[in-house]
């Protein structure tokens, strides 16, 4: 408990006692009405005076129908009437409801602070003459080397420049298994650093690494509120003066036309007032979004608002984008096919030599399959759009790219139906053979698409490869719509077909991770973009930010998003119910005051309890 808490509750077990004692002397001693007025008084005061205070301040300010005022009213009005216990009763329940309100909302804050811990206190600046001095992450430049030593956080985004160990990511990711790191690999600010010495050239200044932008992501989640949030602050603003004016017409109307009966109908409207109180919707439904945008991201998943945490549970279509989302993004040479009499590794250090000039991740991928060729045995490189490369390689002519540059150039070849990219050769108008470069599905791509389905999720891929690519990979995922050869204007169209396609309360997700998936990610309803390894576009243009890059968090996300609904529907039935019901009860006087404070208060506990299960989310992640 927090300092404030504290004091609240011994304020409340003192207020207790005192009332307990006040009933005492009243059942043994006999005083006239302003004896007993100022007997009840004590505890009263004790219990309620900053509720009293807050209710004057809200007159004087302007903002006059809030739960202070009703509480104030109802207290002091039943005092009025003589019902002193009953008065008492009411504001220490109210309190002790407050308490707990306070305590529950505290401990979502708690969980969301614990997220906050991968804030970086300084950076190991390593200075020219080989030195450290610990400086602020926000000094050190791009480019600059810091030494991060075991047990300490990683405080910028950079490159492992020497030195071997594991990193913890369980703060970004929700996953507890290390990773480990060596020289060349990428590292992200907010892991924790296990055992070996690192040191990391940064490529991102603090403000723009992973960790600034996680941090502001969280805290500015609370800003972008749901259709349902925005409800029910419309609603108290309505509400609360409407039951005011009803419980005004309660206390005069039935006498006036009745004739007498005053203390009676003012005590029912009194009671009316306690039982109208709107905190248990005020308070529980933004408790369960604050709770679910908190759990999710213990779990590697940042929603960035709950009105996208509430379209995410009404999902009806996800679209997918495949190299990086789907797959791992990393092309291998997985076959090399030589035509007759040529040799294999002529084939291969052939294509590779041709394509050294080339950035493309398939250019890439055939210079690692042949370390150590010397590129200056390739020169007038030339990059053919859409088909491949020219260049001269000692000497002679090498076309490497697709069929359509086989086919441009009239050369007889033999296609090659591999699940995968391939790249024809041919050396002086020769045929040399084919090279198969596949790239690798994700660990969790089929389960992640599996659980979509099974929570009644249309899965759809939207790529740039080619369609017999796209239509394996698809199959061996269990995708049910395809769509390949797509540009990104290309896809935001594919998306506009979507969206009209869909029903009108269902909503469409997509997730990518690269710079041209960024249109599509903002056009679609919710856009999902990988964290790790997605580019800083796509992170800016989604809504919703998977830490690691897991296909599978996409269908725990959802689940998140419904249980989150469920809960806050509950509470909106139940709370409007109870109330209801009660409301009525009191108006024909079946319902006191001590009836009133289970309608008020303890509606507000329990519909607390039900949105503090939104906290528990990494437990429904691990049955699920």
């Amino acid at each position: 408990m927090t300092k404030k808490q504290k004091k609240t509750l011994r304020r409340i077990l003192l207020a207790a006692a005192l009332t307990l004692c006040a009933a005492l002397l009243l059942s043994a001693v006999s005083l006239p009405w302003y004896g007993q007025l100022a007997v009840w008084l004590v505890p009263y005061l004790v219990i309620g005076y900053d509720v009293l205070y807050k209710a004057l301040l809200g007159i004087k300010n302007g903002e006059v129908f809030d739960e202070n005022f009703l509480m104030a009213v109802a207290t002091v009005g039943a005092m009025a009437c003589g019902e002193y216990g009953e008065g008492v009763a009411v504001m220490l329940f109210y309190q002790v409801g407050e308490l707990f309100q306070s305590y529950a909302v505290g401990k979502s804050r708690r969980s969301i602070s614990e997220l906050m811990d991968i804030r970086p206190d300084s950076a190991n600046l390593e200075q020219a003459d080989g030195s450290v001095q610990a400086v602020d992450p926000d000094e050190v430049p791009v480019g600059a080397v810091i030494v991060v030593r075991p047990g300490e956080k990683v405080p910028l985004d950079g490159v492992v420049a020497s030195g071997e160990s594991t990193l913890n990511t369980a703060a970004l990711t929700g996953e507890s298994r290390p990773r480990a790191v060596r020289p060349g690999d990428g590292v992200i600010s907010g892991c924790v650093n296990e055992d070996g010495l690192l040191r990391i050239t940064t490529t991102k200044l603090y403000g723009e690494s992973t960790v600034a932008k996680i941090l502001d992501l969280v805290e500015n989640s609370s800003l972008k509120k749901a259709k349902v949030e925005n409800f029910i602050t419309k609603f108290a603003r309505w509400y609360t003066p409407a039951v005011c004016l009803a419980a005004l017409v309660l206390a005069l109307l039935p006498p006036l036309v009745l004739g007498g009966g005053w203390g009676v109908w003012v005590l029912r409207a009194l009671t009316f007032l306690v039982i109208s109180c709107p905190c248990a919707l005020v308070i529980s439904i933004p408790l369960t979004f604050f709770g679910g945008i908190g759990g999710a991201s213990r779990c590697g998943i940042l929603v960035k608002g709950g009105n996208y945490l509430e379209a995410l549970a009404h999902t009806g279509v996800a679209a997918f984008d495949k190299t990086g989302t789907l797959t791992r993004g990393v092309f291998e040479v997985t076959r090399v096919s030589p035509a007759p009499g040529v040799d294999r590794d002529d084939l291969l250090q052939t294509a590779a030599l041709a394509e050294s000039y080339s950035s493309h991740p398939i250019s890439k991928s055939l210079r690692e399959a042949c370390p150590g060729l010397d590129a200056r045995r390739a020169s007038d490189a030339q990059e053919i759009a859409g088909q491949g490369v020219r260049a001269l390689v000692d000497g002679r002519t090498v076309l490497a790219g697709n069929a359509r540059l086989m086919e441009a150039e009239h050369i007889a070849y033999a296609p090659d139906e591999g699940g995968g990219s391939v790249v024809y050769v041919a050396r002086d108008g020769a045929f040399l053979g084919s090279i198969l470069i596949s790239d690798e599905e994700k660990p969790t791509a089929r389960a992640a698409v599996q659980d979509l389905r099974a929570q009644g999720v249309r899965t759809v891929m939207l790529t740039g490869d080619s369609p017999a690519v796209a239509q394996q990979v698809a199959g061996r995922l269990g995708i049910d719509e395809v769509h390949a050869g797509l540009l990104p204007a290309d896809k935001v169209r594919q998306v506009e077909t979507l969206l009209a396609q869909k029903p009108a309360d269902a909503m469409l997700a997509f997730a990518g991770d690269g710079i041209n998936d960024a249109p599509v990610l903002m056009r679609a309803d919710i856009g999902i973009a990988m964290g790790a390894l997605g580019s800083d576009a796509a992170i800016e243009a989604a809504d919703v930010v998977l830490m690691d890059d897991d296909p599978a968090k996409i269908g725990l996300a959802m689940r998140v998003a419904r249980k989150c609904m469920r809960i806050v529907y509950q509470n909106i039935v139940f709370a409007l119910g109870i109330k209801a019901l009660f409301l009525i009860l009191s108006a024909v006087g079946v319902a006191n005051m001590w009836w009133a404070v289970f309608a008020d208060v303890g509606v507000m506990v329990l519909a607390v309890l039900n949105a503090t299960r939104m906290l528990n989310v990494r437990a429904y992640q691990k049955q699920h």
